[in-house]
């Protein structure tokens, strides 16, 4: 099924690469139909690969497809009807891809819950999503105890880490850490191991799942820091999933390599490492490590030699920053497309150099499955810009004080984007539904520009625009500055409150070497002045140990102000 979105000539279609269509042919399937097409064409290739730090576990497609299956009717057997929302809080590891598949199977939604979760975060999204079957890891199940008699859950499916590991591996952690990490099954009502669920018969009857129907409950902040569900149907999520697939112009369908190292619960982790790797019956490498950990990743590159590395601009940075790492062989890495964050220039020119692989800039959010731009792979990138709008995709720059009037190209205001990926809304939330999707657009909350070409620049978010004296300023745009200062190895910039100005920018530092910091924070003010419009230097520079960041390393600029605030003064100069 064709779904025009664009009406007449766009600038940026002259700078689609060959081969990629201006709108797409979308299947009227779900999620899993996926996974029914690479099991059949592709039934002994991996599917999945588990790493670990001396060992490695393989799934099939044939057992991803069988096992999804049997999990589903697990679930069927124990009260599931369709319709349900089913809990993920796992990591990336095999029982998050099975159970994923599996609930989409028998008719359910998947709610997407950081494992790490706990107290009220964890409390308020199973309450608000109605959960009633969750899947947990032992090792963290107290924190799902403590909140759920706050719930509406009925049954907690209940992996251990080493479920997947391999026979001889997962007898010796059984034996040797299992108590020691606290990897060791609960008991009590409703509380079921996974893998006794994954004994149950194959499905035999799967449910009629109908494009339109919900498939991910994906929790985001937005712009009122208030979590809300974006409910992403099947159709938006196949949608943007092959969208991904035409713009990455030389996917090899069943000889890819894709390593996963951004969380499946983030959206963009779920539909370009999970759902593409599946639809392209790519092996999907997962390394087995509490959070990022660099000398990991790279280590297991060699020995893996993935060609897709989605991922995040930390995770690029801290590659780039690994003291030695041109001793490991990055080479095999082909085409990475870095999202979540804005991605600095010089990180990008760096990690180029080290894998010889192209790594470009797009741009997504929760609301929009997640992908909605990207600039070319292999065509025309401009360094600073998230790229042009994706297949089926239309976007434009409104103003940002009612959202009515479009601007023309160079002019700031606000990205609003419409596209076959735009979710149906917010979970039970039709307020902030009719506020942020107006007449078929989805207004992002980013202060944008486009160019003459149809590339798009994120100026920043709205709700992060820092008014100084009447002027408009945008953090994003002072960091990339500082991030050129060979001293600098991190930074983030905000805007506070000043008793004078209104507001003030105050810029946080982390330097690649300890050092007089009086003096460093002289050096930049100097940088900036001769880089930047007088009322664009930050009055403050302080110099920190780390940037307070999500965990896929976007800048927490709340928790930078919130800290400032709490000086009763504020000395403008050191």
């Amino acid at each position: 099924m064709a779904i025009p979105v664009t009406q007449g000539d766009r600038p940026w279609f002259r700078h689609y690469e060959p081969g990629v269509p201006r709108t797409l042919d979308f299947p009227s399937q779900p999620i899993y139909g996926f996974l029914d097409q690479s099991a059949r064409k592709y039934p002994n290739n991996p599917a999945l690969i588990q790493v670990g730090p001396k060992f490695d576990n393989r799934v099939t497609y044939r057992q991803l497809d069988d096992l999804s299956d049997r999990f589903a009717k697990a679930l069927i057997e124990r009260g599931f009807h369709r319709g349900d929302r089913v809990a993920i809080m796992l990591p990336n590891n095999p029982q998050y891809v099975v159970a994923a598949y599996g609930i989409w199977k028998a008719g359910g939604i998947l709610v997407q819950v950081n494992p790490l979760y706990k107290g009220r975060d964890l409390a308020f999204v199973l309450k608000d999503s109605g959960a009633r079957f969750a899947v947990g890891i032992s090792r963290l199940y107290k924190d799902l105890q403590e909140v759920r008699p706050h719930t509406d859950l009925q049954t907690v499916f209940v992996t251990n880490v080493y479920d997947f590991f391999p026979g001889k591996w997962r007898l010796l952690y059984r034996l040797l850490k299992a108590k020691k990490e606290g990897d060791v099954m609960p008991e009590g009502p409703g509380i079921v191991p996974f893998r006794e669920a994954l004994r149950a018969q194959r499905l035999e009857q799967r449910p009629v799942i109908s494009p339109d129907d919900d498939a991910v409950l994906q929790y985001t902040g937005g712009t009122t820091g208030i979590p809300k569900a974006a409910t992403l149907t099947h159709r938006n999520v196949v949608c943007n999933c092959l969208q991904a697939r035409a713009w990455l112009t030389d996917l090899r369908e069943g000889d890819e390599r894709l390593m996963s190292v951004v969380p499946f619960f983030h959206v963009y982790g779920l539909t370009i490492c999970m759902n593409l790797s599946v639809a392209i019956g790519a092996a999907n490498i997962m390394l087995l490590m509490r959070m990022f950990e660099v000398k990991t990743v790279v280590e297991a590159v060699p020995r893996y030699r993935p060609t897709l590395f989605p991922g995040v601009p930390a995770m690029y940075l801290a590659i780039n920053q690994l003291r030695g790492v041109e001793k490991y062989n990055l080479k095999s890495i082909r085409a990475c497309v870095s999202g979540a964050a804005p991605l600095p220039v010089e990180v990008q020119r760096r990690f180029e150099e080290l894998t010889g692989g192209r790594l470009v800039e797009g741009f997504g959010m929760s609301e929009a499955s997640p992908l909605t731009h990207g600039n070319p792979v292999y065509g025309t990138r401009k360094g600073g810009s998230i790229g042009v709008p994706i297949s089926s995709t239309d976007a434009k720059i409104v103003d940002a004080e009612t959202g009515t009037r479009d601007l023309p190209p160079g002019e700031v205001g606000e990205l609003v984007v419409r596209g076959p990926q735009v979710m149906k809304g917010y979970w039970n939330n039709p307020g902030e539904t009719d506020h942020t999707i107006r007449n078929g657009w989805l207004y992002t909350g980013d202060i944008a520009r486009m160019d003459d070409d149809g590339y798009f620049y994120i100026e920043d978010r709205k709700k992060d625009m820092v008014n100084i004296g009447g002027l408009k300023v945008f953090p994003r745009e002072i960091e990339e500055v500082l991030y050129e200062h060979p001293r600098v190895k991190d930074v983030a910039v905000a805007g506070i409150r000043h008793r004078l100005r209104g507001e003030m920018l105050v810029a946080h530092i982390v330097p690649k070497e300890a050092g007089d910091a009086r003096a460093l924070a002289r050096e930049l003010r100097d940088f900036c002045a001769h880089r930047l419009s007088a009322y664009k230097v930050p009055r403050r520079f302080e110099i920190v140990g780390e940037i307070p960041k999500t965990l896929l390393g976007k800048a927490l600029r709340r928790d930078i102000r919130e800290r400032e605030q709490l000086r009763d003064e504020l000395p403008e100069e050191e």
